[in-house]
Order: C-alpha cells, then sequence, then structure tokens
C-alpha cells in the first residue's frame, strides 16, 4: 500500500511530528503546500496544526482525494488531548472541513505541540491578546482545561511535544 505523510504548520511543531514520523516509518513527508499527485497514494496521513478553530491545509487537501484513499488525521495543538472537551471541540473543528465520508472513516489521534509567543506573527499575537483577556476575566468556575493552560503559558515558551505519541499512528499502519 502506497502512502504519503502531508503536514500544514504554522510555527514548526507539526513538521517536526511529520520528520519524525517519516524517519521512524520510511514513508515520504511533505508539506501540503507542495503535495503533488495525491491521487497516486493509497492511504495519507494528515498531521496538521489547530489554529483559528481549523486543521491547516486539511480542508484543502482533502480535496484533492478521491473517495477510495484511506486518510489517518493527527492535530497539533496546545490543547490537552486526553481532555474529553477538547477533542469534541477540534473533531468538530474537522468535521466543518472534510466531507463526512473521509471523517466517518478516519482514523483522528490528537497530538501535542509548542509554542513561543515571541516567535508569534503580529495576527496571532494579537489574536491571542485577545483570546487571553477574553478568557482571563471569566470566572475560574467557567473554565475548561484549554482555558486554564492558556492562562497559566500564556506570554511563554512552551513545548509538549511527544515524540512518544506517534506510537499510535505507526501501530495503525501495521
Amino acid at each position: 500500500m502506497k502512502t504519503l505523510i502531508i503536514y500544514g504548520t504554522q510555527y514548526g511543531s507539526t513538521t517536526s511530528y511529520a520528520e519524525r514520523l517519516a524517519k521512524k516509518t520510511g514513508i515520504e513527508a511533505v508539506d501540503y503546500k507542495d503535495a503533488k499527485k495525491i491521487n497516486d497514494y493509497n492511504k495519507i496521513i494528515y498531521l496538521g496544526a489547530l489554529y483559528a478553530g481549523g486543521v491547516t491545509g486539511l480542508k484543502k487537501t482533502v480535496s484533492k482525494m478521491s473517495s477510495n484513499q484511506d486518510l489517518i488525521i493527527a492535530t497539533v495543538g496546545l490543547a490537552d488531548p486526553t481532555d474529553s472537551d477538547n477533542i469534541k471541540n477540534i473533531r468538530n473543528s474537522i468535521k466543518n472541513q472534510i466531507p463526512p465520508k473521509f471523517y466517518d472513516e478516519s482514523k483522528i489521534f490528537h497530538l501535542r505541540g509548542a509554542i513561543d509567543y515571541r516567535r508569534l506573527g503580529i495576527k496571532h499575537k494579537v489574536m491571542m491578546s485577545m483570546l487571553h483577556s477574553k478568557v482571563s476575566k471569566m470566572p475560574k468556575s467557567e473554565l475548561n482545561a484549554e482555558a486554564k493552560a492558556m492562562l497559566e503559558t500564556y506570554g511563554q515558551k512552551v513545548d509538549f511535544i511527544d515524540f512518544d505519541a506517534l506510537e499510535q499512528i505507526i501501530n495503525k499502519l501495521q
């Protein structure tokens, strides 16, 4: 079965995961902007950064796929992938980006990324500042795990990358 790793990144965490997965599996990894002839592959492993309510490059990639291809999706973000509310929100976002056939038949995984607020582009700095301002005014009793984590880490450099988490994807390939 011919497989390709495609990834969409903003600041590099997803690239790190994609490159490590490629090294561990021997499968080629390409940025979604450079992915050509996607239909030549039976299976696509898509790793995408979570930004502004979506998965970077996922919609564009899936639009190039045919219905007989298999899709594995791995999101990369700061949200705790063990928190059920986070998973629900992420999966709803994915559901809004891709056709039901792909959503229903895809294996979906969630990986934690990293952030360095000093490296954010101006648009993302403003967006995070506005979100932080909104969340910091909420009563503590209304904060979910994602909001609490954002308040704890805002303005810092944090790294939650866990390459061992790739084993769950590798196991699905075997």
